[in-house]
This record gives structure tokens, C-alpha cells and sequence, in this order.
């Protein structure tokens, strides 16, 4: 009877059930301390719960983490280290990375560990292949959900569009997708992983203009990474054959 009326107490007060656990596990000298921890406890509870949820809203493929990750074959342009980029400084001042190379070089995993690393404090990350991501927005239209979509879009501090310029888009794809991208200026970072260069972006939007609207808004605040190492798959593939 108690611990239902204690639980009863809890839902009125929208705290968690799990406070009427820890409850049995804690203890202490004083009533004050004793709440104290039990309290505690609820607060490292309603981390951990909001880390797994940004964690499964973000759409990762892969769980990927900055643990060992080796930027000795990344460029990184000026005044740019790789603890600027472990400690998000650039979610925070609204810029951009785009993460140029050839497949297999890591860009993903990066782009992955950093949308990660994001949910971890706290923040919203958004990840897509980029012709999934066009795909959604256009069923999105055609179903007559796109403002609820873009809406989701814009509650992110991070979106991550993968393997972009991989597939030419149709027109009107490329129009939703330059749509996304203007909403994002100066108000939210995004990471692109491309293994395309600038001159050929045009020929998976075929507009000239579009194109260079979208380049001048994405690269404004961005830093260009370079990964030019050989590929991690290749490199690590079982099938190399022994020396």
C-alpha cells in the first residue's frame, strides 16, 4: 500500500517510478543527504534516458564514437584542431564541415561520432543519406506532411546529409533539398560527407543558379576538411594478402 501510494506520488509529481527503487538502494545519515542522493539519482536518470532518445531520434546507421580516432591523414584548414572538433565548438558558433575525400577514408565514421558525441551533451542531431533524406522530403510533399518534416528538421542543432552528390536528383528533389539547407543558414550546423568536388555539384542539380546558391550558403561559415589517406576498408579488409 505504501509503495503504491509512493509511486502515485511520484507520477503526480512527474518524477520516475525508478525513485521509488533507488529508494530501497540508498542510504544516509541524515533525511537531507538521503534525498539528496535519491534526488541525484533521478537527475542521472533523466540523462541517461534523454542521451538514448536523442540518441535513436538522430537515425545513425552505426554507432560510431571519437574514442581512437586518428585525424593523421585529415587536412584540417587553419586554426582548426581536432579538439575543436571533439569539443563541438562549431555546433555552438553555427558553422559547417564538409568532409571532402575519396570512399572509405573515414568521413562517415567522423560525421557519425560528432552527431554522436552531440546527443551525448545534450543536443539534437539529425543524420541522413542524402538521397534518403530527399526521398523523405519528397514523399513528405507529396503526402502532404512536408511542413511537419521541415519542422522536425528545425528543432536539430546538427544535421548530417552522407554521401552527398552519390545520386543525380530530380529537379524537384533538389529543390526540397536546397529548401533545407537555406533553413539551416546561420542557424544550425551541418556536416556533409562528399566525395565530390565543388565544380561537379552542378551536375547533380543541373541548375547552375540553385547550385550556386546552395554552395554560397553552405561553405559561408564552414571549414573544408580534406581526407586524402588510403581507405580504412581497404587498408583493414581480410582479404589482404599477407606480405
Amino acid at each position: 500500500m505504501l509503495r503504491e501510494e509512493l509511486v502515485a506520488c511520484c507520477k503526480a509529481l512527474k518524477l520516475g517510478a525508478s525513485l521509488v527503487e533507488n529508494s530501497a538502494l540508498v542510504s544516509a545519515p541524515t533525511h537531507e543527504e538521503f534525498l539528496l542522493k535519491i534526488l541525484r539519482l533521478e537527475m542521472e536518470y533523466r540523462e541517461l534516458t534523454r542521451r538514448n532518445r536523442l540518441l535513436k531520434g538522430a537515425g545513425f546507421y552505426n554507432i560510431k564514437t571519437l574514442a581512437d580516432y586518428r585525424f593523421n591523414d585529415i587536412k584540417l584548414p587553419s586554426g582548426l584542431e581536432p579538439h575543436h572538433l571533439k569539443d563541438l565548438s562549431f555546433v555552438a558558433d553555427k558553422r559547417n564541415l564538409i568532409l571532402y575525400g575519396n570512399v572509405g577514408t573515414g568521413k562517415s565514421h567522423l560525421a557519425t561520432a560528432l552527431g554522436v558525441e552531440a546527443c551525448n551533451r545534450g543536443l539534437e542531431a539529425r543524420f541522413f543519406r542524402t538521397a534518403a533524406l530527399v526521398n523523405r522530403l519528397t514523399e513528405a510533399k507529396k503526402g502532404g506532411e512536408l511542413s511537419a518534416f521541415l519542422k522536425q528538421l528545425n528543432k536539430a542543432d546538427l544535421l548530417i546529409c552522407d554521401e552527398w552528390g552519390y545520386v543525380p536528383l530530380e529537379r524537384e528533389g533538389a529543390q526540397l533539398l536546397f529548401q533545407v539547407i537555406a533553413d539551416c543558414y546561420e542557424r544550425r550546423s551541418v556536416i556533409i560527407t562528399t566525395n565530390l568536388e565543388f565544380s561537379r555539384w552542378v551536375n547533380v542539380f543541373y541548375d547552375e543558379q540553385m547550385t550556386a546558391a546552395l554552395m554560397d550558403r553552405l561553405i559561408h561559415h564552414s571549414y573544408l576538411l580534406i581526407f586524402d589517406g588510403p581507405s580504412w576498408r581497404m587498408r583493414n579488409s581480410l582479404m589482404r594478402q599477407p606480405d
